[in-house]
């Protein structure tokens, strides 16, 4: 008797089809909890082969010199507060490039979980692919060690594996295929011979995922958490004892802001200062593994030690720092309190030969910046620092040590986390900046800012308007005068604040006491002690800095 093949024939098997929004989310969490681990492990390793940050860096070692000067500009903040968390004046391009390149990331991630799809396999390889870049963009670095490929390799294992398990969840399957038994494939296979969609043992739960899901976004918190927090305790800036000076500063004075809050203070606090670097984080440097190398056209190379560099006898003073990239009116200058051993002391005991005419210095990471040998050498005082304001060098400000020399643009003089100094020619070595088509011999440019009033503020018109700010002329033997323009009318003399000394910033005032009510617009302009007027010719910060006289529009209430 013939018998029906149709009802014993089994049906395909299917697995659970997986969404095309949990496939994205599983890619884009895979990403985010394989760079949490990542991060993690380059905490422990070498925080700067975070492949995020290796990423990141690689993406501003390529990008044009006009377009960092835009990001500079159009991420230039005065500070703000959240709550009780103040955020100070300074440039947030760092944080608006890491978010983009995280985001370029999880987009991409996303896209290749989509993958997971069609197989598992080709959703793999998409994502390995994206670690593969930031693994180049590891090795590319130019201090790479063999080490600082691990967090890449962990990077890879922890998001394969995170794709994974969201896979295998999403479908009802176990982790490990062996653990299916012999009793559970029977079933299955009874199951699919009565022509069920869903094998016994393969049913997917909400809950499950969700647990999954979960977990996986907690794990990556958590992992991310702590290769901050690690960050944050390793080679602690504070646990360092300075010296103090064999050559002391004079005492300093006090500033206008005790009676004008509106105008800058005197001496900048250490957590306001600007910091405008092309790291993306806070390196973290052990002063018990720093020692910095000289060498080049000397007659003695040799190496020292943060111990011994703390033996020499140092001098404290009182500089004035600017960013090549403040432009006209910016928040890129600041003045502090800098202890450190003078240059020439390093440079007699290497003993330089004739014919240099560069410092070539590179920082931790093979950063360099090159200064004018005959400018860091006539008689300023140029330093390596190693405490500012009476404290260790924070380390966004270059912990353990940094280079100083007053009166130039920080991006040719104020090598930051320096760990090498090399007596050369220009002929010979082109820095980082020289590269770029920076200028070479930068010398800072008489300017002056307005820090009140602010600009399409109202000012009361019951009593006189305060107009006052910061006037600097390092390179010119300082300040000698501020004059005030109001509404186009003549120069006037404005009130100075105290001369700490010629490489320093000034304080001035002018109250304008016969204010009329409507719009206004004042300017100021520095007279140096050597003669020069500030120019009013406005010129862009790139290649040598900028120029311009500030202006601001108000109104009288």
């Amino acid at each position: 008797m013939a018998t029906s093949t149709s009802s014993t024939t089994s049906a395909p098997h299917r697995r659970p089809a997986i969404s095309r929004r949990f496939a994205a989310l599983a890619g884009l969490l895979a990403a985010v909890f394989g760079m949490a681990v990542g991060h993690l492990v380059a905490s422990l390793l070498n925080p700067d082969s975070s492949p995020v940050l290796a990423v990141g860096s690689t993406v501003i070692d390529s990008t044009p010199a006009s377009m960092k000067e835009w990001a500079i500009r159009t991420f230039e903040s005065d500070g703000f507060s959240i709550g009780p968390i103040d955020f100070p004046a300074q440039n947030y391009d760092k944080v608006v490039l890491v978010g983009s390149v995280l985001i370029g990331v999880l987009v991409a991630a996303g896209l290749a979980g989509l993958l997971v799809r069609r197989s598992f396999r080709l959703a793999t390889g998409a994502l390995l692919a994206l670690v593969a870049l930031s693994g180049a963009a590891v090795l590319t670095r130019p201090t790479v060690e063999a080490l600082d490929v691990v967090p890449v390799l962990f990077t890879a294992a922890a998001g394969v594996a995170a794709l994974w398990t969201l896979t295998r969840t999403a479908q009802g399957l176990p982790l490990d295929p062996r653990a299916v038994s012999t009793a559970e494939r029977a079933k299955a296979e009874a199951s699919r011979a009565e022509g069920a969609d869903d094998a016994a043992g393969v049913r997917p739960t909400r809950r499950g995922v969700l647990i999954a899901t979960g977990a996986l976004t907690a794990a990556a918190a958590l992992f991310g958490g702590a290769g901050r927090w690690i960050n944050s305790i390793r080679a602690r800036a504070e646990d360092i004892a300075l010296p103090t000076p064999a050559s002391p500063a004079p005492a300093f004075p006090t500033g206008l802001e005790d009676t004008y809050p509106a105008i800058t203070p005197l001496r900048m606090p250490n957590n306001t200062f600007y910091r405008v670097d092309t790291r993306l984080d806070t390196p973290v440097l052990s002063s018990a593994d720093w020692k910095l190398t000289v060498d080049g056209m000397v007659d003695n190379p040799f190496e020292i030690t943060f111990e011994e560099l703390l033996d020499m006898p140092m001098i404290e003073r009182d500089i004035t720092l600017t960013c090549v990239s403040n432009s006209v009116g910016g928040k890129y200058v600041g003045g502090a309190r800098w202890l450190g051993v003078p240059l020439k002391d390093i440079l007699d005991r290497a003993g330089v030969q004739s014919g240099v005419d560069q410092i070539f210095t590179t920082d931790f990471d093979g950063m360099t910046i090159s200064t004018p040998y005959d400018i860091a050498t006539d008689g300023r005082d140029s330093m390596l620092a190693v405490g500012m304001n009476g404290v260790p060098l924070p380390r966004e400000h270059g912990f353990p040590v940094r280079q100083i020399i007053p009166g130039l643009y920080g991006f040719i003089s104020a090598t930051k986390w320096i760990t090498r100094m090399t007596l050369t020619t220009y002929a010979d070595k082109d820095s980082y900046w020289t590269q770029k088509k920076w200028a070479t011999d930068a010398p800072i440019k008489p300017s002056t800012r307005i820090d009140t009033p602010r600009s399409l503020s109202t000012a009361p018109g019951s009593e006189p308007v305060l107009i006052g700010g910061v006037a600097w002329a390092q390179f010119d033997e300082g300040v000698s005068k501020v004059q005030v323009q109001i509404d186009g009318g003549p120069w006037i003399d404005a009130d100075l604040g105290p001369d700490v000394n010629s490489v320093y910033w000034r304080q001035w005032y002018y109250l304008w006491q016969d204010a009329t009510p409507g719009s206004h617009l004042i300017r100021a302009r520095t007279i140096t002690v050597d003669g020069l007027t500030q120019t009013d010719a406005r010129v862009e910060p790139f290649p040598a800095g900028s120029s311009g006289i500030h202006s601001v529009s108000f109104t009288v209430g």
